[in-house]
This record gives C-alpha cells, structure tokens and sequence, in this order.
C-alpha cells in the first residue's frame, strides 16, 4: 500500500501532462496531404492553393479564430478580413469557409482530401502540423 500511495503523485502528475491545456491550438490536415508549419500562413492567406496535386480547403473556426490569428498569422481579425476582400476581387479567391466548432472541423478534416484547420481539443485521426 505504501508503494502505491507513493507512485500515485507521479501517476497524477504524468496524466495532467497528457491532458491538453485550454489555451493549446492544433493546426490540423487531412492525412493525405503534407504541409510544415511555415506552410500555413500561406494557406491561409490564399497565397498556397495545392499540396501537391491535392486542391487545399482551408476552413476558419470562429471559437478559436482570435487565437489562431493572432499567434499563426501575426493580424489581427479586421486585417484578415480586408486582406481575403482584396483577394476576393483582384483574384477571385473565396476566403477559407467559416464551421461552427472544433467538431465540425474535425469532421470536416477527417473526412475531406486537402482539408485544413484548427482547433481547440486534441484532435485524432488527422496529422497535426503544428501545436500552439
């Protein structure tokens, strides 16, 4: 009994480690597709539409958009939404789709070739490109 009772801390310890924080952001893709991190700006700017042959379908997750845009692509909300207005009429880009949640994200990742997106919860079966 003594044993265990002196494992337990550790035991504790390790599990809060393996548990994600609240603040953590995954940047997340479909399997089928290979992007690195510096990769995603690009992304998301519409300025990288293919990963390979694959078309990229990047989508926003308005939960965790402020978070994301601030810490991944260095703007802020309203400079992100000018910056894909812009695009929109010189180039005829459509800015990355908006799902309600980190469900639907992942969802949609898991499901779609060439998804791209992030959330909040640890994700699982889809590649995580980075983690914040």
């Amino acid at each position: 009994m003594k044993a265990i009772l002196s494992v337990l801390p550790y035991v504790l310890l390790l599990a809060l480690f393996d548990q994600a924080r609240a603040d953590d952001l995954w940047v997340i893709a479909h399997p089928e597709i290979t992007l690195s991190p510096a990769d995603i700006k690009e992304v998301y700017l519409g300025e990288k539409q293919f990963g390979g042959s694959i078309k990229l379908q990047p989508v926003d997750n308005p939960a965790s958009q402020e978070a994301f845009l601030s810490m991944v692509l260095g703007m802020t909300g309203a400079r992100y939404r000018s910056s894909w207005l812009k695009k929109s009429f010189r180039d005829a880009l459509n800015p990355p789709v908006e799902l309600p949640g980190d469900a639907a994200v992942l969802d949609f990742v898991q499901r779609t070739p060439g998804a791209v997106g992030y959330v909040r919860t640890k994700p699982v079966g889809v590649v995580v490109i980075v983690k914040y």
